[in-house]
């Protein structure tokens, strides 16, 4: 069994895929996957359509952009329908992360595209200073390749979509080939809000498909998924000199003070690693807690967990949804099973929901875990709450520093200062206090990770700029009859300089 499966087809005939419901377990509908001629006609039309898109105003695009989110805002429930239907998620989750988010990203961008984007004079330092000035304009980079992943598949598709067109860009978008409808959308809803033919594309496709996309001739690539895939793409991107953003997986830490909010952090603590069924990418995995709260910790984390309401029976109030991909709960069922034989012990959970058809795995609250365990060392990417007891919180920054990857990280003191220099000292991409992971949220924080979490950061103002080229002008101050500098050299030329290096740069000053 399989959420997709290949369809078999004629010898040279494009590839097809069968989709089932993760829910229900049956059959959904059929893709058929783009030829690499697909893929090189679209990234063709998506060229001659930027030309003239890229000389519009920021201000211009983004009344496309509102246009947009005003249709995503008035198609909400369609739109949460299509993603439940592909992934199983719970309706809170779908209406948080799919439409609030989105809708809050592209009014952010949409309003601050003309400043982010507008061209900026700056002063130049020193002598040249005096004779030349600088101006910088944010030029579009052409068209960019977007490919992104099946836990959020919408917000995850129209965010970067959005800050490329905003920037000037054509948008070549493929989304997995789980959730092939839910990104779609995203092509759809541009298209009713008017934008040029040709400007927002989506293509159905699997891996092969992406491969084809980078090879086509882009001008950047922005790459959301896992590690594995995030090496390929890099390589790939590597190799044809195409810049690329890669926002990539983790396991990220959570430390527990002894100052803590205690309740806080519980919920937290299960919240931030169940969140949409534990598919989130800088979602909670490593819970350090300091000894004198651990065992009373431990025991209210899975006390919360054995409430949370799980299955489709549940409607509006379901609080724990399907695992999105069968995949997926192969490893999340690897994990615990390594965990409980390496000495865990399980508190709740662990198992699929015998209750229900669909893929659905308990939340699950596994106490006592060390880093000898797949669960705190690799990604889960499940609803598994992971509990380790640490001496202090010296000793917890430790733990959590000893990982391969970094994405986010959560502190929870009532100290807030002492939050903040422990966050400092977490060799994370970002940290949030006394909350989940909430960055990614925050359009005005550059996101992205460090270590084998990611290259390059998305979001932000640095993040919208990153779909331009920062394009250096430098012009004469004044109206020159003569280069400053230029043939014949001289040995005076070079007795001068040495006099005004003298006289610029003071040892020591």
């Amino acid at each position: 069994m399989a959420i997709f499966e290949r369809v078999v087809t004629e010898p040279g005939a494009r590839r097809r895929l069968r989709l089932k419901s993760p829910v229900t377990l049956e059959v959904i509908g059929e893709i058929e996957c783009a030829s690499r001629e697909d893929v090189a006609a679209a990234i063709a039309k998506a060229r001659a359509a930027q030309a003239s898109w890229a000389k519009l105003p920021p201000a211009e695009r983004a009344r496309f952009v509102l246009r947009a989110r005003d249709l995503v805002l008035k198609r909400q429930d369609d739109i949460c329908a299509t993603v439940i239907r592909e992934t199983g998620k719970v309706p809170n989750d779908a209406m948080s992360m799919e439409i609030f988010a989105s809708a809050d990203v592209m009014s952010f961008y949409a309003r601050n595209a003309g400043k982010f984007l507008a061209p900026e004079k700056r002063s130049v330092h020193g002598l040249m200073g005096i004779i030349k000035t600088l101006r910088i304009s944010y030029k579009p980079l052409g068209v960019v390749g977007i490919i992104t992943p099946w836990n959020g598949p919408f917000i995850l598709s129209m965010n970067p979509a959005t800050q490329a067109l905003l920037a000037g860009n054509a948008v070549i978008l493929k989304g997995s080939e789980v959730t092939p409808e839910s990104a779609k959308l995203v092509e759809t809803i541009y298209q009713e809000a008017g934008l040029p033919d040709g400007l927002m594309q989506v293509i159905y496709g699997d891996g092969q498909t992406g491969a084809d996309l980078i090879e086509g001739g882009l001008q950047k690539v922005s790459f959301t998924g896992s590690v594995a895939t995030g090496r390929k793409v890099g390589e790939a991107c590597g190799r044809n000199l195409i810049p690329c953003s890669l926002e990539l997986g983790g396991t990220d830490a959570m430390i527990v003070c002894s100052d803590a909010n205690f309740e806080m952090a519980a919920d937290a603590a299960l919240y931030g690693s169940c969140l949409n069924t534990g598919h989130y990418c800088c979602g909670t995995q490593r819970v350090y807690v300091v000894e004198s709260l651990y065992e009373k910790f431990v025991n209210r984390v899975a006390e919360k967990a054995k409430a949370l309401r799980q299955g489709p029976q549940h409607g509006q109030d379901e609080d724990l949804g399907a695992v999105f991909w069968d995949r997926q709960m192969d490893i999340i069922e690897e994990h615990v099973a390594d965990a409980l034989k390496k000495g865990a012990r399980l508190l709740a959970g662990g198992r699929r929901n015998p209750d229900l058809k669909g893929l659905y795995y308990e939340a699950t609250v596994l106490a006592d875990c060390n880093h000898d365990m797949l669960v705190m060392t690799e990604e889960t990417f499940g609803p598994v709450v992971c509990l380790q007891k640490v001496r202090d919180e010296v000793d917890a920054i430790r733990m959590a520093n000893d990982s391969p990857y970094g994405l986010n990280g959560t502190v929870f003191s009532t100290d807030r200062e002492k939050a903040f220099q422990i966050a400092l000292q977490m060799d994370t991409g970002s940290v949030c206090v006394n909350d989940i992971a909430v960055t990614y949220g925050v359009p005005e924080a550059p996101f992205g990770g460090v270590k084998a979490s990611g290259v390059g950061q998305v979001n932000g103002l640095s993040g919208l700029r990153n779909y331009s080229h920062a394009f250096p002008v430098i012009l004469n101050r004044f109206n020159m009859k003569k280069l400053p500098a230029s043939y014949p050299y001289s040995a005076k030329a070079i007795r001068d300089m040495k006099k005004l290096m003298k006289f610029l740069w003071k040892p020591g000053k």
